[in-house]
């Protein structure tokens, strides 16, 4: 904590006596749409890697029957499946002709392969985040499992402990603790990352020059619901929040009293910080959950995306709990899509043209077939802006 022997300024200023206020969730329509859209894409590309790992090339009805709350559904699996024919062709089991099977179509195979080559294209993104959320838990270390929940939002690859982490053993290595959990450790610090999206978006300007010398704290940007940001007590509140020092969430917290409003700032940049890192700009309360100890946030820490309204966003859609960074939406558009982002926005699109209605299980009045020409690789990031819009 000590640099040549000098306490960090911020250490001094733990306390402000800030008087919190307690605020009203408010509903965003906005994101509600987003997060809601977002978990049937998430559980088709999921159910999609589950069949392209498979050794027979499909999957059962009756194998993927437990699956509805692993992959976050609010329907059956099976009628997912069928609602989406332009990603899943079913066709009858070899041996017992009434078990439905599901394989995928030439066009979600086309998608696949494109997907592979963007996290190929993308790699190093890959592992500089990786390496980032190492770098915030308190032994460098992160389960196994708990990555494996986070993948899909984090951008990595589906099996990305078998073709990611092994090609980089001088920045991650495998652990097992003695109770067997297989861990992934950072081998070494890389310092060059210790950089935190909040300060990198600060960068170049005085108040982060200021900032570096000790001088001044770093604001977060705030978009309050409708009403609150008028209110002189919220004013008064998320100005004297701001005046704390801001610290890093890759600076070492233990000396920070945990009951103080500082720590109560530095929680607010570690989940900042997270959702920074995911694709989508939000991933599911549970996983955080899961991760409270390795990032040394308080028991209750949740309370904070409710007590922040001006940063996080959290949404009751879909049966499940999602925190969502305001800022990384405009209009209910991420403001700076990843060209994987971009590329989960066609599937999507090509999940919608196969959509069948629940009612007659006709076809949408949209073409059904999908002409690869029309799905061409990296020109797409222009093109898949063109479906997005057009949704």
């Amino acid at each position: 904590m000590k640099k040549n022997g000098v306490i960090p300024w911020w250490m001094k200023q733990q306390w402000r006596g800030i008087v919190k206020v307690r605020l009203k969730w408010v509903k965003n329509r906005s994101l509600d749409h987003v997060i809601d859209k977002e978990t049937d894409l998430k559980a088709a590309c999921l159910l999609k890697d589950a069949v392209n790992r498979s050794s027979t090339g499909f999957l059962t009805a009756q194998s993927v029957a437990d699956w509805q709350k692993l992959l976050g559904l609010t329907v059956p699996v099976l009628r997912f499946l069928r609602r989406y024919p332009t990603l899943f062709q079913e066709f009858p089991h070899p041996r017992w002709a009434s078990l439905p099977c599901f394989r995928l179509t030439d066009t979600a195979l086309f998608l696949h392969s494109q997907e592979l080559s963007l996290h190929q294209t993308h790699q190093n993104d890959a592992v500089q985040t990786l390496s980032k959320l190492l770098m915030m838990s308190n032994s460098r270390a992160l389960p196994l499992h708990s990555l494996h929940a986070l993948k899909w939002d984090l951008g990595l690859p589906d099996t990305f402990h078998k073709t990611l982490v092994p090609l980089y053993p001088h920045q991650f290595q495998f652990v097992r603790s003695p109770n067997g959990v297989v861990s992934i450790q950072l081998s070494r610090w890389p310092e060059e990352l210790a950089v935190s999206a909040l300060q990198k978006s600060n960068e170049g300007g005085t108040h982060y020059r200021e900032f570096k010398r000790g001088q001044s704290a770093l604001a977060f940007p705030m978009r309050f619901p409708r009403g609150y940001g008028a209110q002189k007590k919220v004013r008064t509140w998320m100005e004297e929040f701001q005046k704390l020092p801001y610290v890093s969430p890759y600076t070492d917290s233990t000396k920070i009293d945990p009951n103080s409003d500082l720590m109560e700032k530095r929680v607010v940049g570690v989940l900042h910080e997270i959702l920074s890192l995911t694709l989508h700009k939000k991933t599911k309360r549970n996983y955080l959950r899961g991760l409270r100890e390795e990032f040394n946030l308080p028991h209750k820490f949740t309370r904070i995306f409710t007590r922040y309204p001006g940063i996080f966003y959290l949404s009751l859609k879909c049966k499940t709990t999602t925190v969502t960074l305001k800022e990384g939406y405009q209009s209910g558009k991420l403001v700076d899509p990843h060209p994987l982002a971009r590329h989960r926005d066609k599937f999507y699109h090509v999940m919608q043209t196969g959509l069948l209605y629940r009612g007659d299980g006709s076809l949408k009045p949209r073409e059904n077939k999908i002409e690869n020409d029309e799905l061409r690789s990296e020109d797409e990031v222009e093109m898949s802006d063109q479906l997005c819009e057009s949704e």
